[in-house]
């Protein structure tokens, strides 16, 4: 609920601030005392339109500032801490908005003490406050509201149908569209399997094995060099051995270093660098034989074999082929083949997926007919209890002769996320009048008394507030305290705020506050203040015979709060 909202600076209020109660908020003055700035005010405060007209005439700016009690998880409270505010200090302390209008048309939203976009309070005004007045635009402008209007009134079996509806609608569409998908690529599908099949198939033809391209590179590289090689190689065994061919014509390294080692004999243990000198050689001598034997061997394994060669080398380009393909090296070919094997696994399965869903899609073609057909049966019977019981308030709001009508006309095949109905609330201000849109049919005035009595009767919903701007237009008499009587009724489960010009109404009210104008023959000046007692009587008493000290007006206004308690 609205804990108070404090105006600077607007039209002729300088300075006011309207402490409010849970309960019946009711909100009177003299004509031009500023009434209508409150309801303004608020209209600000919950994201309304900026009007730089309304800063007051000498003040460079207008502001507003509301504190909102709400409890833990409201979803505006939700939707404030998205905004950047304190969510647990807001739900202790209250959630304070504050919205201000600079004489020049800036205009600027807190949310918790932190600057937000205005678009923020007007969210937060969705789930806040539901204001009717004559220039409003209220929630069932848009048709989509009335359907929820219907669906909140129509309780538990309507709620059933419904949800049973959506569970059966949601596995619908996720079904249609899976199915739409799958059908819609099925081109492409067919396309991407045929490739990939290729490809899988000329990888299987030439059946590489991992790191199969190194392993035949470097032996098609030994065999075309295999005559450098061996030439190569046996130079240096004979270096290593000596040529026995022309063992005279040659000297081997290792008796290169057995000469060496022999002029050094029985020198070594005089000097220890020269035995270190010797361990030395003597360690070559070893190396050198060990190399001369692996020459040998290696002499004896080299080959030279042409065919071998060929065959090497058509592998070779086989190998070739599919790297050019699929991959740098024949791992990634086959990565891509390991890769290609599962998205075919899938692609081929998509046939039998496509089946699948369109026999599911069938038969909950068959479920949400039916599920639809229940929701809009219940509908039918919540209309017509709605409009008798809207159209029964109406007696009471002096519109006696008005009718409401609930419309439920179901589109078959066309199944939306809520049901295949359009509802519409129409309006007949008179008998023998075709009803029209609730919208269109009812002026402004009628327009204020209408949704109080389908917030009566829809026992306010889940709105914590209600503002009602001069709903008792046109009434009188014994009518006006009807009107009371039902802003009362929705009172009890909601704050109500209503700003009225008629005693009857006005006596209602958990609380009374009072717009009183001032003038220093200069500027007008308004602030508001809470009636009690004596001055509640008097102001009454001012409402009804146009002076606060009339006997009989006096006597009046006792008679009216007597009535309403």
């Amino acid at each position: 609920m609205l804990r108070e909202i404090r105006i600077r600076g607007l039209g002729v209020i300088d300075d006011a601030l309207l402490e409010l109660s849970d309960g019946l908020n009711v909100v009177t003055g003299e004509t031009g005392a500023g009434k209508t700035m409150v309801v303004q005010g608020l209209g600000l405060l919950l994201g309304g339109r900026a009007d730089p007209a309304l800063v007051r005439s000498g003040s460079n700016r207008a502001l507003v500032e509301g504190i909102v009690d709400l409890p833990s998880g409201h979803p505006a409270l939700m939707r404030a801490g998205e905004a950047g505010a304190d969510e647990e200090e807001a739900a202790r302390d209250g959630l304070v908005l504050a919205r201000s209008i600079a004489e020049r048309g800036r205009s600027r939203a807190h949310i918790g003490g932190r600057s937000a976009p205005v678009g923020v309070l007007a969210e937060l005004g969705e789930h806040l406050v539901a204001v009717h007045g004559q220039a409003d635009q209220w929630r069932l402008q848009r048709p989509e509201q009335h359907r929820v209007v219907l669906d909140d009134f129509g309780g538990r079996p309507l709620q059933a149908a419904a949800c049973a509806y959506r569970d059966v609608h949601d596995e619908w569409s996720a079904c249609r569209t899976e199915l739409d998908e799958l059908t819609q690529q099925s081109r492409e599908r067919a396309q991407r399997l045929d490739l990939l099949t290729a490809g899988l198939t000329e990888i299987e033809r030439v059946d590489p094995r991992p790191g199969e391209d190194e392993t035949t590179a470097t032996e098609v590289d030994r065999l075309a060099h295999a005559d450098g090689l061996r030439e190569g190689a046996a130079v240096a065994h004979r270096a290593l051995v000596g040529d026995e061919e022309a063992p005279d014509e040659s000297v081997s390294v290792a008796e290169l270093i057995a000469r060496s080692r022999q002029g050094m004999a029985g020198l070594t243990g005089h000097d220890p660098t020269l035995e270190a000198l010797d361990l030395r050689l003597k360690e070559i001598g070893i190396l050198a034989a060990d190399v001369a034997g692996d020459l040998s061997s290696y002499l004896a394994d080299l080959e030279v074999d042409p065919a071998r060669l060929a065959t090497l080398q058509d592998r070779r380009a086989e190998l070739a082929g599919v790297m050019r393909k699929y991959g740098a090296s024949i791992d990634d070919v086959l990565g891509w083949a390991k890769d290609a094997a599962a998205q075919v696994d899938v692609l081929a399965g998509s046939d039998d997926r496509i089946a699948e869903l369109t026999q599911r899609v069938s038969t909950l073609d068959v479920a949400l007919k039916e599920a639809s057909g229940h929701l809009t049966e219940a509908r039918e019977k919540a209309a017509g209890k709605l409009a008798r019981a809207v159209t029964k308030e109406l007696a009471h709001l002096a519109l006696g002769s008005a009718r409401i009508e609930v419309n439920v006309r179901p589109t078959p095949g066309r199944y939306g996320p809520h049901g295949c109905d359009e509802v519409e609330i129409v309006f007949a201000a008179s008998k023998g009048a075709t009803a029209r849109t609730i919208a269109k049919g009812a002026s402004g005035g009628e327009l204020s008394r209408v949704m109080l009595a389908l917030e009566v009767v829809t026992a306010g919903g889940q709105m914590p507030t209600f503002v009602f701007d001069e709903v008792d237009a046109g009434v009188g008499g014994a009518a006006a305290l009807d009107v009371g009587a039902r802003l009362q009724a929705l009172a009890k489960h909601a704050q109500v705020i209503v700003v009225t010009h008629l005693a009857q109404v006005a006596a209602y009210g958990d609380r009374h506050l009072v717009v009183r104008k001032h003038s220093d023959g200069h500027i007008g000046l308004s602030d508001v203040a809470v009636v009690d007692g004596d001055d509640r009587r008097n102001e009454l008493a001012r409402m009804l015979g146009g002076v606060s000290d009339s006997a009989a007006a006096r006597s009046h206004a006792e008679e009216l709060m007597q009535l309403a308690r």
